[in-house]
């Protein structure tokens, strides 16, 4: 299939290069031209689309997920992160087959399509259900350990990752467990020693609440971080999902080990879990991405929301309307994502890139005027002004409808059906 994207304002996330106009030229799942317009291709297009001078640019990536817990949503709310957990979630997710998994997955990715995600970052349970699921819609999804105590036997994230890694495939794995706080020294040094036998580098939830890091400081005299870093957890590098409560010796490890730090501002404001510090992040040189979290403890998977609330948030927090430039946002949401993910050709627009492409409605009056395109995406940004969502060259939302292998009736009839029996 080999697909125009022509008469379109192109932002490549390529560093040093503005927005300009032109066009784009797909053959299969790869980008085969970026640049200036062709007044007359001598190629063959088996679909051309005239972008009316709206904005294509790298598809957002949603770096921390938990697909499956869509049924959720709703269901919980109101109430801190560990009583939410103990009391609500946990009991529900008992019930839930991979069945049930596959298709609340599906419901996730509509919305994900609706707000211009390309690709996300999941942890969650069954995931070959998951992984089936991504398939079917088309979507790409790189997936990470959610194992801990109560799971499967944490061993399982050897036999995913060498399964899912295969070239050409739209899924892939990383290593990953819930947190500390759910996992035995056992089952850690178990994982330690699954990290140093692939050389790989690992992810969990980190220094989300102040609770979480004051239980790990009583039973083993340092916070998470520090103490998981003396198991070899981090020999390969990796990140953290959350990162909101982080001591000095905390940043000297994310430094050190190279960590990426996945915010999900969301979240944690739904949960109270805190501000994460980003502006120190980022001057620790440490990569941050966004993600939305799940379903359950955010709600709502829209990514124009994450976005405005990382430089918000951080402006509170430091008392600083120059915090965060709402340009270093942008790219957390798109290159960072690609990089933290390992879709490092995912990343930009540019010849051989994948192409998980999105287009953006400028013509819109939260759009208008056209000061600053990159600011108002951050900044006035919304759902309303996705018109189009590629992964991988093929167009599986296009003005307010999915492609025609996607059926949201039968997936929302099939969420209810599951909600009505486990609830």
């Amino acid at each position: 299939m080999k697909t125009r994207l022509y008469n379109a304002r192109i932002l490549t996330m390529i560093d040093g290069q503005g927005v300009f106009t032109g066009e784009i030229h797909i053959d299969g799942e790869r980008i085969t031209y970026v640049g200036p317009s062709v007044p007359s291709p001598s190629e063959n297009f088996d679909k051309e689309i005239d972008c009316q001078g709206n904005l294509l640019l790298p598809g957002f990536k949603n770096a921390h997920t938990h697909s499956g817990m869509s049924v959720l949503r709703s269901l919980a709310d109101d109430k801190p992160l560990d009583l939410w957990l103990n009391e609500d979630i946990f009991p529900v997710e008992a019930k839930f087959t991979g069945e049930d998994i596959y298709w609340m997955s599906q419901l996730s990715v509509l919305e994900y399509l609706t707000s211009g995600i390309t690709s996300c970052f999941d942890m969650y349970m069954e995931q070959e259900d998951v992984a089936r699921a991504m398939d079917d819609m088309g979507f790409r999804c790189v997936q990470t350990g959610g194992v801990n105590d109560f799971s499967k036997d944490v061993r399982i994230i050897d036999y995913l990752y060498n399964k899912y890694n295969q070239k050409g495939s739209l899924q892939s794995y990383l290593l990953g467990f819930h947190a500390e706080y759910t996992t035995c020294m056992d089952n850690l040094k178990i994982l330690a020693d699954i990290v140093k036998k692939n050389r790989a580098p690992l992810y969990l939830h980190a220094c989300e609440t102040e609770h979480e890091v004051q239980d790990c400081v009583k039973r083993y005299g340092k916070t998470p971080l520090a103490f998981l870093d003396t198991l070899g957890l981090f020999d390969y590098g990796g990140g953290i999902f959350h990162g909101v409560w982080m001591s000095d010796e905390d940043m000297e490890v994310m430094k050190r080990r190279s960590l990426s730090v996945i915010t999900n501002p969301g979240s944690n404001c739904k949960l109270a879990s805190g501000i994460a510090p980003i502006s120190e992040y980022l001057k620790q040189g440490i990569t941050v991405a966004i993600g939305t979290d799940g379903p359950a403890s955010n709600n709502c998977l829209d990514f124009f929301r994450e976005m405005f609330l990382v430089t918000a948030l951080a402006k509170i927090r430091e008392k600083d309307a120059s915090a965060i430039d709402a340009t270093k946002v942008l790219r957390m949401a798109t290159v960072n994502g690609a990089h933290v993910m390992h879709l490092d050709d995912c990343d930009v627009l540019a010849t051989g890139k994948q192409a998980d492409i999105i287009m953006i409605d400028l013509l819109q009056p939260n759009m208008q005027p056209l000061n600053n395109i990159e600011k108002n995406i951050v900044y006035s940004g919304s759902k309303q002004n996705i018109r189009m969502t590629m992964v991988a060259g093929r167009i599986l939302y296009h003005d307010g409808k999915y492609a025609s292998h996607i059926n949201p009736e039968t997936i929302y009839k099939k969420v209810e059906d599951i909600k009505k029996r486990i609830l």
